[in-house]
């Protein structure tokens, strides 16, 4: 019994139709435009999450409007949904607050 889609066989393109093959490289684009956009989001979470811990609230403040308009951009994208955007907005809201 032999694993097609093992990491030694690399899996071929199956389509034969042109669109199929035209819809398989937009899909492998697109794919590559989220992965960057979600990796953003990663990032400025991350630095947040930096400021916070470092007891920062003054430069957690100035963070916060850019931080959350890189959220919504990334939600307005559908790369996340806008309830997980809003959460994680309140939840970081909420911790700089309290500092």
């Amino acid at each position: 019994m032999t694993i097609l889609n093992s990491a030694a066989i690399p899996p071929q393109k199956m389509a034969n139709i042109k669109s199929a093959i035209k819809t398989i490289r937009r899909i492998s684009r697109q794919t590559k435009v989220n992965k960057f956009r979600k990796s953003r989001f990663k990032n400025a979470i991350k630095k947040m999450n930096v400021l916070i811990e470092k007891k920062n609230k003054k430069d957690a403040l100035i963070y916060l409007p850019k931080l959350n308009s890189e959220i919504m951009k990334i939600a307005k994208s559908g790369i996340i949904k806008k309830r997980n955007a809003s959460r994680n907005l309140s939840r970081i809201t909420k911790k700089i607050n309290s500092l």
